[in-house]
């Protein structure tokens, strides 16, 4: 009986979320697109399209979080998708484009800063950048962004740990985008400021590049004042576990590809693959346990079992070397993740992710 009401439980968050978030994802994801084609410059174009038709899950993802207090939700999603688009164009010009300086990176970045404190001013973010005419796409997405976080009641109560988040992301960017001789020394000295989880460096730069827990502070300040407790009991079970379970799976699934484009995996870094397969697992049982002690602790599992039906219903995790540790995770994700997998197999047949 227990089974059938959680069940029931989840299906009134799915439901919703195909029927009216996705439509609401694809209507702003369309108009950024739109927006994309008249970039003049033709290699900022070029990467402004790929990531939102290349990308569009991130986007479609995250937007569960619009129901998280569904009166806000189309306030919620324009902020989600607008942030996230500039999350995923911005890695595409860092992952990409040949020419680029560490300098470059982190003015780019600046662009995501500005996006969630209204304190930033606005300034040349392709300052140090090969490319530079984008017509104004970049603006655009900051003013949608911030737009979106001045409507919600409880931004103010948010907005030092979406910066402090933020901050981090912008570190691992950088880092992680730099000469392939360099990178790796940059990231581990990184990590002993953060040694006080016993994770290893790829596992904490994997949480930091996460943006859930943004939309997350976003969802809870679109319902009024979010209390110093709650923050932190999010923060607990988010970050790294939630977080880095979200960004090891993304890396999972691209290892093939990373390893083609000399790209950085983190996954790549576990020395052998029971080792990999024991820290997803990790992660995995870390952020239910966490989940369990939230606010409304049925909607973060819900979040969870999704990242694991969404990526691992990805036809990448169906390789023969990728499929043993796919199937564990979702066998480890109980009945939910199982459903939920079959739902997301279902959806990319029709082509809705």
């Amino acid at each position: 009986m227990s089974s059938v009401i959680s069940r029931s439980k989840d299906y009134a968050v799915i439901l919703p979320y195909v029927s009216r978030i996705l439509p609401l994802v694809d209507q702003e994801l369309a108009r950024w697109r739109s927006k994309a084609l008249i970039i003049p410059d033709e290699e900022l174009k070029k990467q402004a399209l790929a990531s939102i038709t290349n990308k569009r899950f991130h986007c479609q993802g995250g937007s569960i979080y619009a129901l998280y207090t569904p009166l806000q939700a189309e306030k919620l999603v324009r902020f989600i998708v607008a942030l996230q688009t500039i999350s995923d164009y911005l890695d595409n010009l860092c992952d990409r484009v040949a020419g680029a300086s560490e300098e470059s990176f982190r003015q780019l970045h600046q662009a995501m800063l500005a996006a969630v404190d209204l304190s930033v001013q606005k300034q040349d973010w392709y300052g140090s950048y090969p490319y530079q005419n984008d017509g104004g796409y970049l603006d655009g997405l900051i003013n949608v962004s911030r737009q979106a976080l001045t409507e919600l009641p409880g931004y103010k109560s948010i907005c030092a740990e979406l910066v402090k988040l933020v901050h981090l992301y912008i570190d691992l960017q950088v880092y992680k985008h730099i000469e392939e001789k360099e990178r790796v020394e940059k990231l581990v000295k990184w990590f002993s400021a953060y040694r006080h989880w016993d994770i290893y460096w790829w596992e904490f730069s994997a949480a930091c590049g996460s943006t859930l827990a943004l939309f997350l502070l976003a969802a809870m300040a679109a319902a009024g004042p979010v209390p110093d407790m709650e923050i932190k009991s999010l923060l607990s079970c988010y970050f790294p576990w939630l977080c880095g379970l979200h960004i090891l799976l993304d890396y999972f699934i691209d290892l093939d590809e990373d390893k083609k484009h000399h790209d950085l995996n983190f996954v790549s870094y576990y020395p052998s693959q029971l080792v990999a397969e024991k820290g997803l697992l990790r992660f995995l049982e870390e952020a239910k346990k966490g989940a369990a002690n939230l606010p409304r602790p049925a909607f973060h599992r819900l979040v969870i079992m999704g990242l694991l039906a969404l990526y691992l219903s990805d036809p990448k995790a169906c390789t023969a070397e990728r499929s043993p540790l796919a199937q564990k995770l979702l066998q480890a994700g109980g009945q939910t993740a199982c459903w939920l997998h079959r739902l997301c197999v279902l959806l990319r047949r029709m082509g809705r992710i």
